[in-house]
Order: C-alpha cells, then structure tokens, then sequence
C-alpha cells in the first residue's frame, strides 16, 4: 500500500513540473486534428474509390 501512496504522490509531483497548454492552444490544435482527419479520409476515399473502379474494370465489372 505504500507504494501505490508514493507512486501516486510522485505522480502528481511530476504533473506539477509539466507545462500545459493553455485554452486557446487546445482548441487550436483540435482544429487542426479535425482537419487533417477531414482531408486525409478523403484522400483515402479517392484512392480505395479509384482502386475500386479500376479493379472493376480489369475483372471486368461495371
């Protein structure tokens, strides 16, 4: 038990010593998440929607 007591207490000493980002830089950076998710999803979507097509046509599909 006291282990996890010390553990825990050096935990939240280390998260003391950590800097955070601040409001503003989170929202940003989930912005940006967003967005870079939005385009590479699409990216992909071309690339499997391409792939499929171009299968379909050497199998001989529609």
């Amino acid at each position: 038990m006291k282990k996890a007591v010390q553990f825990i207490k050096d935990s939240v000493a280390e998260l003391k010593k950590s800097t955070w980002l601040s409001r503003q830089e989170v929202i940003q950076s989930t912005i940006l998440v967003g967005i870079v998710v939005v385009l590479v999803s699409a990216y992909v979507g071309l690339i499997d929607f391409g792939l499929t097509r171009l299968l379909g046509v050497v199998v001989g599909g529609n």
